[in-house]
């Protein structure tokens, strides 16, 4: 039995298994909201042959849909984890707020506008973006003109006019800045013990390193980044995010306050960005 004949195997045997539990409990599984993707690089999918990518299971009698992306807490991901159906739906939908924005504009104060702009564009570009670390630069841009568009909304500027002033003065980070600024946060909030166990389990702190205990590094606190093989797995947690921890000066990373820190740490990757 082939290595993708066995993991079909295992998940017919994991989704029997959860539909027997469930009736054992009078609960009923919806096949036609469930469904199932391959992940993988674009050579492995297409060397798929015993299962095409799209095709069905059937499980307990109920046919399971395979699809080619898939929507989880709100991010989309597609097989080959481009992230690109992501960004783009994100794109459409703040520039459909955009649209509405610009509509009312004249009417509304700098405050009030402000305000929506955040709740309705910003909360979007910067949900969930860490999943976004160490794409290529070929998949930023369509966000990044997203927020190019709010600024020529903010500031009232023209299709020609630079947007660049308007950045820094309400100082806002670029997204590739954003991400890092996410990431960050969240290996902050792992030093300080205050982060879910399996982002804890992701990462592993220097000073506890067995292997270098006369290091310099064994003394500090940076974090190990997970050696991988592939350039893809840099994009991974453990990877990304104590690459963009271990940027930080030290200073940064003796702060244990979760206020004080994002306070100190936007200002710094604010002066990086537009160096």
């Amino acid at each position: 039995m082939t290595h993708v004949e066995l993991t079909v195997d295992r998940l017919l045997q994991c989704v029997a298994e959860i539909h027997r539990w469930c009736s054992s409990r009078l609960l009923q599984m919806n096949p036609h909201k469930t469904q199932f993707i391959w992940f993988g690089s674009r050579t492995n999918l297409q060397n798929l042959t015993v299962l095409p990518r799209t095709s069905s299971l059937t499980v307990t009698h109920d046919v399971v849909q395979g699809v080619n992306a898939v929507r989880d807490l709100g991010v989309t991901s597609d097989s080959e984890l481009s992230m690109q159906n992501h960004v783009n739906k994100v794109a459409r939908t703040c520039f459909y707020h955009i649209r509405r924005l610009k509509q009312v504009r004249k009417l509304l104060g700098p405050d009030v506008a402000a305000k929506l702009v955040t709740s309705l564009v910003f909360s979007r570009l910067d949900y969930r973006n860490a999943v976004l670390a160490g794409l290529p630069r070929s998949a930023i841009p369509p966000l990044q003109r997203v927020q190019n568009a709010v600024a020529r909304l903010e500031g009232r500027l023209g299709p020609r006019d630079r947007v660049t002033p308007t950045l820094k003065d309400r100082h806002w980070l670029l997204i590739e800045q954003r991400i890092v600024f996410k990431l960050c946060l969240l290996i902050h909030q792992v030093h300080i013990g205050r982060a879910p166990s399996y982002l804890r389990s992701c990462v592993t702190a220097s000073a506890v390193m067995t292997s270098r205990p006369r290091l310099r590094s064994a003394s500090s606190q940076r974090y190990e980044r997970q050696r991988t093989r592939l350039k893809f797995g840099e994009r991974s947690f453990s990877s990304a995010g104590p690459r963009a921890w271990n940027s930080l000066p030290s200073s940064l990373h003796e702060l244990t306050d979760t206020g004080t820190f994002k306070r100190h740490l936007k200002p710094f990757i604010f002066q990086q960005a537009y160096q």
